[in-house]
């Protein structure tokens, strides 16, 4: 055989035995991962009810460092006081007895998804109502354990949490809701949590609630002792603002056209009583209405909430504005009773005018004689004149400025006539003159009153 058919035979003899290795190794290298998980979690070999050693295989606690990672918040409850939060939470701890060969940095960790093969931390949520995990379309969860004995834990839960609300200020207010980790049974000398250095929380970026606004998040330490010890506990303080606008246009605008529609009743002509009480019922009943269905939507609390404030004052304002018209309608009919009375006085001094000119046409034939200027007592023709003397006599009256304010005014909305009779108008038109003035200026007050305590309370929490 010639020496180049040798060359290319061996040549060629040599790559077969390379591709075989190389498929063998694969082969061996999967294997190797499964000779890996019998050799370091076979029976006899790991005992899952021991915990970790300490750091550097020491007796001190095991350490367990906790990340989250928000996924979602669904809702922020008011009236049961809890918000629902979907999360991934990892907790990473090192366990010396599950160190492996990891062949040359092939094999950078091995994947359990079955939590009882390894010791795992009794970590449980102090302050949840509610909790599930996911398990579709396969269950949310996996264990990795690394070449030098590392193990990361990972599952996706959503939870319902509890969350005490403080609501004084409602709606001009911001909430606090936490989210506690705790060790169950194991106490700070044999566990403990700790945050993962750098980022612990992360929250999703398009994260959108309907009525709050995530500000901001802080992360803390919040250890408890009781009778059995002390217990390793986290806790991350998630700052929700509420959202004003929502209730600005749901709650605070209609109320304001409310209270403005109950004083059209001061410009309706006071002798239009079926359409200023029926206007004054229905802004009264639509108002109570709009204030039952605003505290069902809350908690019963023994503190005054802000919005308590806003809608009792408004309801006031218009329960005000239908006791004026009845305060209307009643001095309308004392200036009608004062009114016929004054006719009534007039036509008896006209009918004693008449009889005393009768009197005197009577006299004028008579002979002219002078008469004494002595009044004698009981002279009725004396004491008439007496009493007329009297009147034009008397000194005139200061004239009141604001009377005099009040005359120009007209008393009617659909007659532009000034107030007649001795400069001053009738006590019940004048009542609705003064109310046309004095409910809004009040009511403006209430509001210069009202948006700056609030506001300015909600500055000195934050």
């Amino acid at each position: 055989m010639a020496p180049g058919h040798v060359f290319w035979a061996i040549f060629y003899f040599a790559c077969l035995c390379s591709a075989s290795l190389a498929n063998n190794a694969k082969v061996n290298f999967r294997e190797k991962e499964k000779k890996i998980l019998d050799q370091i979690l076979g029976a006899g070999k790991y005992d899952a009810r021991i915990r970790p050693s300490g750091i550097n295989g020491t007796d001190g606690p095991a350490v367990v460092r906790v990340n989250i990672f928000v996924r979602s918040i669904s809702k922020i409850d008011d009236v049961t006081m809890e918000y629902s939060v979907q999360l991934t939470f990892r907790e990473q701890w090192l366990d010396e007895r599950l160190k492996f060969d990891d062949i040359g940095g092939r094999l950078k960790y091995l994947t359990l998804t079955e939590a009882n093969r390894v010791w795992m931390p009794d970590l449980f949520f102090s302050n949840e109502k509610e909790g599930h995990f996911h398990n579709i379309i396969m269950p949310n969860v996996y264990i990795r354990i690394f070449p030098y004995g590392s193990v990361l834990y990972s599952i996706r839960i959503s939870l319902t949490l509890a969350c005490p609300m403080n609501l004084k200020l409602y709606p001009l207010d911001r909430q606090v809701c936490s989210l506690r980790m705790a060790s169950y049974g194991w106490t700070t000398a044999d566990l403990v949590f700790l945050w993962k250095e750098g980022d612990p929380v992360q929250v999703v970026k398009n994260l959108h609630l309907p009525r709050f606004t995530l500000e901001k998040f802080l992360t803390d330490y919040c250890n408890s002792k009781t009778n059995t010890g002390e217990y390793s506990c986290l806790k991350v303080d998630l700052l929700f603002k509420r959202e004003f606008s929502y209730y600005l246009i749901q709650i605070y605008i209609p109320c304001c056209m409310l209270v403005i529609v109950s004083w059209v009743s001061f410009w309706l002509d006071q002798g239009a009583v079926p359409a200023r009480v029926s206007l004054g019922v229905t802004t009264l009943l639509t108002m109570a209405t709009q204030t039952s269905g605003i505290n069902a939507s809350l908690p019963p609390v023994s503190y005054t909430k802000a919005i308590d404030v806003w809608t009792g004052v408004c309801l006031t304002f218009v329960f005000g504005a239908l006791l004026e018209f009845a305060l209307v309608n009643y001095a309308s009919r004392s200036d009608m009773h004062r009114e016929n009375m004054k006719k009534k006085r007039r036509e008896m001094e006209q009918a004693s005018l008449d009889a005393a000119s009768d009197l005197l046409d009577t006299d004028s034939n008579a002979t002219f004689a002078m008469k004494p200027l002595v009044r004698h007592p009981g002279d009725p023709m004396a004491l008439e004149k007496l009493r007329q003397c009297e009147v034009h006599m008397q000194a005139p009256k200061r004239p009141n400025c604001c009377r005099s304010w009040l005359s120009k005014f007209p008393t009617s909305p659909f007659k532009k006539v000034p107030c007649l009779g001795r400069g001053q108008c009738s006590r019940s038109k004048r009542i609705d003159v003064i109310s046309r003035i004095t409910f809004p200026l009040v009511f403006a007050l209430f509001n210069l009153v009202y948006w700056s305590t609030y506001l300015f309370r909600e500055e000195e929490e934050d």
